[in-house]
């Protein structure tokens, strides 16, 4: 039904009334965004990660395939995003990600025991708190972050609503921009998946994936949904132009990546 009234409605018109209505919809939930103790003490570590890292770079490691082919042993020294199930390869690595990032919900409810075990700084979208037990302290939580579908728009500071972009390396840019990031540098990005299908749309893994860089990442009987990438490259063309307004910059050095948003670098000339 969806699918028969957007043929019919201008694509501007669609958006704006799309997030006019999420905007009404979670209107009921934005005070407990603000004020609930969980979010006062998100906010209150946000504020403290503001400018955190000035004038260094970081790198964002997507979970492509092509990690397969990337040298991440290079980065144990390096400042490095992370996201949703990177760390099943910080045995192989040796050490874990600076931070880790998550914005599907799907992703925290299967696997939120994972997250609760993981002793890594982690930013979560504030939706996904109910997957996490009621009674955890204040020093247990993630740091949640009010993420929102609609709205399309870079932030600088994360400490209110933050735009996912439908990819939650969207995410990670904005934070990495909030924490002074003067260099971003994506990994592992390869902006191509090998299941096709409507975005957005929900499937059940049914064996090995593909997809990402473990064939047990979304192994069988998980479920994911597929990627939006052309709602993703609207964010990213965002970040690309929010960075380059401060003299900051991205570059993508996926191997083989697929994504043409960003000017690519060569992996390994990034180490002396």
């Amino acid at each position: 039904m969806k699918r028969a009234i957007k043929r019919f409605i201008p694509e501007s018109v669609w958006r704006f009334s799309r997030d006019v209505y999420d905007g009404v919809r979670r209107l009921p939930q934005a005070p407990a965004a603000y004020f609930h103790p969980w979010r006062r003490e998100s906010i209150k570590r946000l504020a403290a990660l503001k400018d955190v890292h000035r004038g260094k770079r970081a790198f964002i490691i997507g979970n492509g395939p092509s990690l397969k082919q990337t040298d991440l042993s290079k980065l144990k020294d390096e400042i490095t995003f992370g996201m949703n199930r990177i760390y099943l390869a910080f045995p192989e690595l040796g050490f874990s990600t600076s931070y880790l990032c998550v914005t599907n919900d799907l992703v925290v409810e299967q696997f939120v025991a994972d997250f609760l075990a993981l002793d890594v700084p982690q930013f979560i979208a504030w939706r996904s708190r109910r997957h996490y037990p009621a009674d955890l302290s204040l020093a247990q939580i993630p740091t949640f972050v009010y993420t929102t579908y609609t709205g399309p728009r870079f932030v600088t500071d994360s400490r209110g609503r933050v735009w996912e972009g439908a990819t939650v390396t969207n995410l990670a840019l904005q934070l990495a921009y909030h924490m002074g990031i003067e260099k971003a540098i994506l990994v592992g990005v390869d902006h191509n998946f090998a299941t096709k299908g409507d975005a957005n749309k929900t499937v059940i893994s049914e064996g090995d994936d593909a997809n990402h860089f473990l064939p047990n990442y979304f192994g069988k009987g998980v479920r994911w949904q597929l990627p939006d990438l052309d709602t993703s490259e609207v964010g990213y063309v965002m970040a690309r132009e929010a960075f380059a307004k401060d003299g900051r910059q991205i570059v993508d050095a996926t191997v083989g990546g697929k994504l043409t948003v960003f000017p690519k670098a060569d992996y390994d000339s990034l180490f002396p």
